[in-house]
């Protein structure tokens, strides 16, 4: 049997992703007092039910008794009940919209500041972080994406490394994206954008992507750019970082960095990593 403990952040996606794991099979559970704990897993490991996959959500809803789950979980080990912990993430900033989006409030902020609810609960859930099989932060992440990543985690793909990267395209002109973790300026290589049939275009039409690339100092900068962030990705995981995003830029965001983005996408993604293209301001209109 394999069981889960899904936790994590209020509005990280814990309920989405019991959702996905429903879908793949799993007898689902939310919200399960955690003295209860022992006793479900127990039951859910007797051969003589016709359950071969469970999910357990818990989090800061459990209150007070949170802190006794730590020790609920030496108890399941010793008792030779094995578990993998799914700890779902995401930046300050994300949790915040996505509260004020939904006009919800957060479980700990009472009729305070969202941002003091989130930084109590993540104080409280510190030591599940630490114990988590699996990080997955969804600070950018579709609902799409974040059912792959379960699939790649269900699946057991020996292959998977429990690591995001967000390859982003942007124009300096917008500003340099808040989540940036490496930002790399690409304004040396040919500007399309100063002729005429080329401005109205982007980095994804052939015609520009030819011109940037049409230089020796294309290949030269892309080459030591993917070797690297090849070497950087590894130690970043070993460090325990769950999510990575590169922004390359460019003036605008629409010919440039969209060329240079597009190809280092393509070469991360024959990694062990889950890799991701955004493109910040390729819609922009061109002035």
């Amino acid at each position: 049997m394999r069981f889960f403990i899904v936790t994590g952040m209020s509005g990280a996606g814990k309920s989405t992703a019991l959702r996905s794991l429903e879908d793949k099979g799993y007898f689902c559970v939310d919200n399960l007092p955690v003295m209860l704990i022992p006793k479900f897993a127990e039951i859910a490991s007797d051969d003589k039910l016709p359950v071969e996959s469970v999910a357990i959500g818990i989090d800061i809803r459990n209150g007070e008794a949170l802190e006794e789950l730590s020790d609920v979980l030496d108890e399941l080990r010793l008792k030779g009940l094995k578990y993998e912990i799914l700890f779902l993430d995401a930046h300050d900033v994300t949790l915040v919209k996505r509260y004020k989006e939904t006009r919800r409030s957060h479980p700990l902020s009472g009729e305070g500041r969202i941002e003091d609810g989130i930084t109590a609960e993540r104080e409280k859930i510190s030591f599940l972080r630490e114990k988590a099989d699996f990080i997955i932060d969804t600070s950018s992440l579709l609902t799409r994406e974040l059912n792959e990543e379960i699939d790649h985690i269900v699946s057991g793909d020996e292959g998977y490394e429990n690591l995001i990267v967000t390859v982003m395209s942007f124009g300096f002109k917008y500003g340099i994206p808040a989540d940036s973790d490496l930002v790399f300026d690409v304004r040396f290589l040919p500007n399309p954008y100063y002729v005429p049939e080329l401005k109205p275009l982007t980095g994804n039409e052939k015609p520009v992507s030819d011109m940037v690339k049409d230089c020796d100092e294309y290949e030269a900068f892309m080459s030591r750019l993917y070797d690297m962030i090849s070497f950087l990705l590894p130690n970043y995981k070993k460090e325990g970082k769950n999510a990575l995003v590169i922004s390359v830029g460019c003036t605008g965001g629409r010919h440039r960095s969209v060329t240079c983005a597009n190809d280092l996408y393509s070469r991360l993604s024959a990694l062990p990593y889950t890799v991701r293209l955004v493109h910040k301001d390729i819609d922009r209109k061109v002035k």
